[in-house]
């Protein structure tokens, strides 16, 4: 094919582009054509040229890796799998439909779709993770391009990622920034100045490369430059116009998000110079081989821990990650800056080209898991479980993807101690919960811990664990199972007169008050709820129709949403909540209320009312007063032997 012959070509392909992003967004009544405009001769030549993609089979190890962070220009993706042969004109009129593929932003419903995108600044993120599983995992040749919008470069997450790119000197990864100067309400806050970008791109160690994004020539020569360095990534900085094309739509406000009226799109479509139905032949990738080995496995050799020895959980979280890693030589483990408080800084000792520091970076962390889980690795990443909420929407987002990735907070609650409110995750129990088909564990010793965190690198979706800094006693034996979606039943007898249900810290508070109230004559039960979500329903139907409705939950969380939402949801809508003598179930909830401040552990615990005492209060004050006349809890004895 002649230069001549290419160029026209790469501008028959953009023009059809455009107007297939308004068909569909006309047909759908909504959507973003004029976004999808702007970059349309952008990913024109890319499709044509420089993408090495194997679209019969999605997951081939050497294909190179398309993400839209401007997800709103998916109209602009879909049109590209027409072109590319893969989706016809007729899937493509069902843009937002109702039971179609063709969401309004991308998910990974398409099989060519890695990740979900639409809440910006997410691409580049996860693009880095992309990057790294190519270049320091898989040692593949394929590249990972990234289109974003303009507006997007306002979020702190897209300049963490330029930040570890620059880092870890990423030259598989491309960035293309459509700087189509307006947003969604007006000017962005650059406008056109693609210099600005570029500096702040160099600043991070990246080559930056400024053109005119509706120039043919220009953009072939920059992505042939892209694909060429090998020390570093590189930008392509494109200025264009949102609604390239038509008069009526070119660089004018106030078209965001909006499609045309039919009466308009005939018109606009003729303007365009027609449809058209252009079939390109993409190229796939050359045969380099599979990814590169990262070792043999081994025997699951789990550790084990000394009944009555005591040892924090995010300890044995550090030395089960270990394990796991010489068993499973695809775990990858991910920290921001605490490894040595996670003691995920144990697996980055023995196998460092396994693990990556995001440092004080937590979307970027989250956002990495997301891309090395495209690759089929499993990451574990760590920080303080008060850290995560900073990167809430790339957890949310990853679950949109139907990602797999294992997350742990260490750190929980007021029982870290003295270093405060600003250090204690006290709302994690409830985000992680709120996830869709997320799985929420929450261990209460060392080898419990162990065993949950042998078993997550198997499960699929969202998964996180939360771990205590204090040590705890071991008090269960190394042989115990502790399967997801179950609880332990750890003191019980015939005659129990509420069940303390607890996890984590707060069980080791509940088998105090246990000891205390047995002294004085009291039976309760106590469950270990390691499993909040999915939670033992069947273990809290049986405690509640045995205990007489009586249920006592006590957490190191806020009130909301934790352990104590979790146990009220089992009984929701259920048709067989326990009735004792004509009421119904009574839950007393201890959790965390008032804004906590600096102390030691046992201080802010007591201080919390989430203690033994407390515990204590609420079996023979508040459970008891509910119970028929002559029939007092102390009526309940622990029967001998």
């Amino acid at each position: 094919m002649t230069t001549q012959e290419q160029l026209h070509q790469w501008h028959e392909l953009g023009q059809q582009l455009r107007v297939d992003s308004i068909r569909a967004t006309t047909v759908a009544g909504s959507g973003h054509p004029t976004s999808s405009m702007s970059a349309a001769d952008l990913m024109a030549v890319l499709l044509c040229k420089y993408l090495r993609y194997d679209f019969d089979n999605p997951h081939h190890p050497n294909s190179d890796r398309l993400i839209f962070s401007k997800g709103h220009a998916a109209p602009l993706l879909y049109s590209m799998y027409k072109a590319a042969g893969v989706i016809s004109d007729e899937e493509l009129q069902l843009l937002r439909h109702f039971g179609s593929r063709l969401e309004g932003h991308p998910t990974p419903i398409l099989p060519w779709v890695d990740v979900a995108t639409g809440s910006l600044g997410q691409g580049l993120p996860i693009g880095v993770g992309i990057a790294l599983a190519g270049k320091y995992l898989d040692q593949l040749p394929y590249h990972t391009w990234v289109l974003l919008g303009d507006s997007e470069t306002a979020e702190g997450s897209v300049w963490e990622a330029f930040d570890h790119a620059g880092h870890y000197t990423l030259d598989n990864l491309i960035a293309i920034i459509d700087v189509n100067r307006l947003g969604q309400r007006g000017q962005t806050e650059l406008g056109w100045n693609t210099q600005a970008y570029a500096n702040r791109a160099r600043a991070f160690g990246w080559q930056a490369i400024e053109i005119d994004g509706h120039n043919l020539i220009e953009i072939d020569q920059a992505y042939s430059a892209a694909v060429a360095v090998n020390d570093r990534p590189t930008v392509v900085i494109a200025r264009t116009k949102k609604g390239k094309g038509v008069a009526s739509l070119e660089d004018l406000g106030g078209w965001h998000g909006k499609a045309l009226k039919p009466d308009k799109e005939e018109q606009v479509i003729a303007e365009l110079g027609g449809t058209r139905h252009l079939i390109i032949s993409v190229d796939k990738p050359e045969e380099q081989g599979q990814p590169a080995s990262l070792g043999v496995a081994q025997p699951l050799r789990l550790p084990i821990y000394n009944k009555g020895t005591k040892l924090a959980t995010r300890r044995a979280y550090g030395d089960a990650l270990v394990a796991l890693g010489a068993a499973q030589p695809n775990v990858i483990a991910l920290d921001a800056e605490v490894s040595n408080s996670t003691y995920a800084e144990d697996f980055a000792e023995i196998y460092p080209e396994r693990y990556f520091e995001m440092y004080i970076a937590e979307q970027q962390m989250v956002a990495a898991a997301v891309g090395l889980q495209v690759r089929k690795y499993k990451p574990f990443a760590s920080t303080f479980a008060a850290f995560l909420t900073r990167a809430y929407d790339f957890v949310r987002m990853a679950a949109v993807s139907r990602a797999n990735i294992k997350l742990v907070g260490s750190h929980g609650g007021v029982s870290i101690g003295q270093d405060g409110a600003s250090q204690m995750g006290l709302e994690d129990l409830a985000a992680f919960r709120a996830v869709w088909s997320s799985i929420v564990l929450y261990p209460s010793d060392a080898n419990q811990t162990a065993k949950l965190v042998a078993q997550m690198s198997n499960l699929d979706g969202i998964v996180y664990l939360r771990t205590t800094r204090e040590s705890t006693p071991v008090i269960y034996d190394y042989h115990e199972e502790f399967p997801i979606g179950g609880s332990k039943v750890i003191r019980s007898s015939d005659c129990d007169c509420a069940a303390v249900i607890g996890a984590g810290i707060t069980l080791h508070e509940a088998l105090k008050a246990y000891d205390r109230l047995k002294n004085e004559g009291i039976t309760v039960r106590v469950i270990d709820a390691y499993s909040i979500k999915p939670i033992d329903v069947r273990t809290l139907h049986q405690a509640a129709r045995d205990c007489n409705g009586n249920l006592v939950v006590v957490e190191d969380h806020w009130i909301e949403g934790g352990l104590g939402a979790a146990v009220l949801d089992a009984f929701a809508g259920t048709s067989n909540t326990p009735i004792y003598n004509g009421s119904q179930l009574r839950l007393v909830k201890l959790a965390v209320r008032d804004m906590p401040s600096s102390g030691t552990p046992q201080e802010l615990l007591h201080a919390a009312k989430i203690d033994a005492d407390a515990i204590v209060e609420a079996v023979k004050s508040k459970l008891t007063s509910s119970l028929p006349k002559g029939e007092g809890v102390l009526n309940c004895y622990y029967p001998e032997g």
